[in-house]
């Protein structure tokens, strides 16, 4: 039985992606201060998890001013993106290609904390450490933090941009120099800071190349697209397998058991589901709540692909997803494909319940209720923590007191598990 249909979905990308990552109102100015007792909140690590190296598996390196310029090849530094204050905000340029702000950083250079807004403008005016190694690690002792998983925060790594830069060894360049600090950060802080690779996937050889330069850098994993049709090639081809442009990639994964992560991403258009005429602060929440159904798809397109079975020891980390939403979807997905035969006309091995078990992880940061009765249910395994900082929805200041709220009933097992444990063997941490 077939019944397929074979659609466009999808918005190809754009030489503009990069410009529009973060909205322009959301650095405008205006937004609420709020004002952060510091030093009470600067705590460390509350004696309740005396012994646990607590990994925060969501956050976000913001990239410094002089990231490309300062380790470009002679031949290409004129050319690398670089930082130019315009009204006070500062953002990145390719030449005079603009390839937008410098991303979410709401906590300020005083330690306050901005509200309504997504960023202060400008670098003089936030935490060193988004950006500073040094004070990265003085910030993650005050909230109690051993190690972080660390992604981008501007969007100059975005491939619809850079592939339109029609300069294929400049944009080469622009991913490699970002892979390679991540490496020097990893190192300069003995391995507590951990920023994931990206690739360049608008073409097979050359992203390939990358991927093997990546696992030999020792990198602890890398972020794909949700859709990556958007510019190359998607994960399933024409003839319904796995498509041969994405196979090298998943094979090393697999080999090197380096994870696959998609973040908060946007397999669902959020725009298209918000009434027209809103204010931005009411669009804001709307937003995001829609992309950690976002992330549900993903997860759900990889259970109904085969992908799973051909690779059944890929590792998927579900980043700034959310937790409490898994019982539901999974058991909406168990009865959905019994009902449309799914498994039956697909020859699938396993049942979403099982995939989610052997290939999933997911993250909580604002949640009371999954974290306190649903670990068990989720998979106590499966169930990482974060905190987002330095971004609009994190969890600074209040770190240390949100994981007592929620954690406090459950045994010290129960609490490694989900602060350690977990993020080590998903990210295979050393420490």
């Amino acid at each position: 039985m077939s019944t397929d249909t074979k659609t466009e979905s999808v918005v190809k990308a754009r030489a503009d992606d990069a410009a529009s990552y973060w909205l322009k109102e959301g650095w405008a100015p205006g937004g609420h201060i709020r004002e952060v007792d510091f030093a009470t909140e600067a705590r460390g690590l509350d004696p309740m998890f005396a012994g646990i190296k607590i990994v925060d598996c969501d956050t976000h390196f913001t990239e410094p001013a002089d990231l490309w310029t300062a380790n470009a090849p002679a031949h290409l530094k004129d050319k690398m993106p670089h930082v130019r204050r315009i009204d006070g905000a500062d953002q990145w340029f390719v030449g005079d290609r603009h390839f937008g702000s410098m991303g979410g950083n709401v906590i300020g250079k005083d330690r306050n904390k901005l509200l309504g807004r997504l960023a202060f403008p400008n670098y003089d005016q936030i935490d060193p450490g988004s950006f500073d190694v040094g004070a990265r690690l003085d910030a993650m002792d005050a909230m109690g933090v051993w190690a972080q998983i660390c992604f981008q925060n501007g969007g100059v790594t975005q491939a619809g941009s850079l592939v339109a830069l029609n300069d294929d060894e400049l944009a080469i360049t622009i991913t490699q120099i970002f892979n390679d600090a991540c490496k020097d950060r990893m190192d300069a802080s003995d391995g507590r800071i951990n920023c994931m690779g990206t690739l360049p996937y608008w073409g097979k050889d050359v992203m390939n190349a990358e991927m093997r330069r990546i696992a030999d850098l020792g990198l602890k994993g890398i972020t794909l697209p949700d859709r990556p049709e958007r510019l190359s090639e998607g994960y399933v081809g024409p003839d319904g397998g796995v498509s041969p442009f994405w196979e090298e990639v998943f094979e090393t994964c697999e080999a090197t058991g380096i994870p696959l992560n998609f973040h908060l991403n946007a397999s669902l258009d959020a725009n298209t589901a918000i009434w027209d005429n809103l204010g931005f602060d009411q669009k804001l929440p709307i937003h995001a709540l829609i992309h950690h159904i976002g992330c549900a798809a993903t997860m759900s397109n990889f259970m109904v692909s085969g992908i799973l079975d051909k690779y059944p020891n890929l590792k998927i980390g579900l980043i700034e997803s959310g937790a409490g939403w898994v019982p539901f979807w999974l058991e909406g997905m168990e009865h959905q494909l019994d009902e449309f035969r799914t498994a039956q006309n697909r020859g699938l091995k396993k049942r979403p319940k099982e995939y989610f078990k052997q290939n999933f992880w997911v993250s909580f940061w604002f949640e009371d209720y999954a974290p306190r009765n649903m670990l068990d249910e989720i998979g106590v395994d499966k169930v990482m923590f974060e905190t987002d900082y330095p971004h609009p929805t994190s969890l600074y200041p209040g770190v240390q007191n949100k994981l007592v709220a929620v954690l406090a009933e459950h045994d010290q097992e129960t609490r490694r598990r989900v602060l350690e444990l977990n993020a080590r063997e998903l990210y295979n941490l050393e420490f």
